[in-house]
């Protein structure tokens, strides 16, 4: 079983963490375009995150 880090909730499905999508406005990944976080739905702290895409 895998177990949220800050609150210690179960994931036991897709539906207990947020995908959550985000731009480059901050400017601080100058080669990509999209920025994904993976959240605990119980208290919002983020698990994993990944980029996708780059500047065109």
């Amino acid at each position: 079983m895998v177990h949220c880090p800050d609150c210690g909730a179960d994931f036991t499905s897709d539906s207990d963490v947020d995908f959550v999508e985000m731009d480059a406005s901050t400017g601080f990944f100058a080669a990509s375009k999209r920025f994904y976080l993976v959240a605990c739905t119980e208290c919002g702290a983020a698990i994993g995150s990944g980029v996708a895409g780059a500047k065109s």
